[in-house]
């Protein structure tokens, strides 16, 4: 969504399902869920469609009040996540999103003609980009999202957030800061994939040394399984240990198959796909600075790993 209206279509024209992408794209990266995701689109449209039909025809740009809409209905999610994720049954992370989620880079109106905006398109979609945005306050999150990756003027933003023009630019270069610093040193694409190749062989290979050298000091492991399978309650700092978990998990699993597959549909990075009888019971997702990893992310919730059935 670009320039003064987002998705700009005729004065009185009804939302067709063209913008069902747009705004799966804009709700996922806002929650980092699929269900979520769904769930405050559906919303959206439900809102659309019990306004009278004198009311439809005064709005100006439908897509615009559907991104609108859909903003403040995730500005509510994520205001009641911290009470939701007080019963979440171990470590909550992202859902990691399979290429084949073909919404999770939709170009919007004008994305396609600037390379720049493509990237930050894609790259807002990554699971380091997703756990730094669950570090941000719900506002920040929401007035970063909506301009820095979706291009909402600060002034449509201030009425999703209710807040000032002026306090929203204040959220949203907050939010910048934040995460451009933390993304500072991060490895490019070539190093990024031979790392993960290098982890994938250590692990399945039971190499503690080789991928303890791998391993940033001070790298934390956190695995996510919902409590629904067995994963790590808590988060395993220290190369030492993180090493040890990994390679301890690798051989409770005698018929644990790893591919490496782009995953997240952003920048095209690798991630370690595993399956088990042919199921895919993990998705497991690193971060790389400054040469070495620093963050691993295992998603084992089930629930989380439909899309790649």
């Amino acid at each position: 969504m670009r320039g003064k209206d987002a998705g700009q279509l005729s004065p009185g024209s009804n939302p067709t399902l063209h913008d069902q992408p747009m705004l799966m794209a804009l709700a996922f990266r806002m929650l980092g869920s699929t269900h979520d995701a769904e769930d405050v689109v559906q919303e959206a449209y439900a809102r659309w469609y019990t306004m009278s039909a004198a009311a439809r025809a005064d709005i100006r740009s439908p897509s615009a009040w559907l991104v609108r809409v859909a903003g403040r209905i995730c500005l509510d999610h994520l205001r009641s996540a911290q009470v939701r994720r007080e019963k979440y049954t171990g470590q909550w992370l992202p859902e990691p999103l399979p290429d084949s989620a073909a919404w999770s880079s939709v170009p919007t109106s004008d994305h396609t003609g600037d390379p720049a905006d493509r990237v930050a398109l894609d790259e807002s979609v990554t699971m380091g980009m997703l756990v730094l945005l669950e570090a941000l306050t719900p506002a920040q999150r929401v007035s970063f999202v909506l301009h820095d990756v979706f291009k909402v003027p600060y002034a449509e933003i201030g009425t999703i957030v209710g807040r000032s023009t002026e306090s929203c630019r204040a959220l949203a270069a907050a939010a910048r800061r934040s995460i451009t610093s933390a993304r500072r040193n991060e490895a490019d694409l070539q190093e990024y994939r031979q790392l993960v190749r290098e982890f994938k062989r250590a692990c399945r290979t039971g190499e503690l040394d080789s991928l303890i050298r791998l391993l940033d000091p001070q790298v934390t492991a956190r695995a996510d399984g919902g409590g629904h399978v067995r994963a790590a309650p808590r988060p395993i700092h220290g190369s030492d240990k993180a090493a040890r978990y990994l390679i301890g998990v690798c051989r409770r699993e005698p018929t644990l198959t790893v591919a490496l597959m782009t995953v997240e549909n952003a920048g095209h990075r690798p991630a370690l796909v595993c399956r088990v009888d042919g199921v895919v019971t993990a998705v497991v997702s690193l971060q790389v600075v400054a040469s070495r990893i620093t963050d691993v992310w295992i998603i084992r919730n089930p629930d989380k790993l439909t899309s790649w059935a």
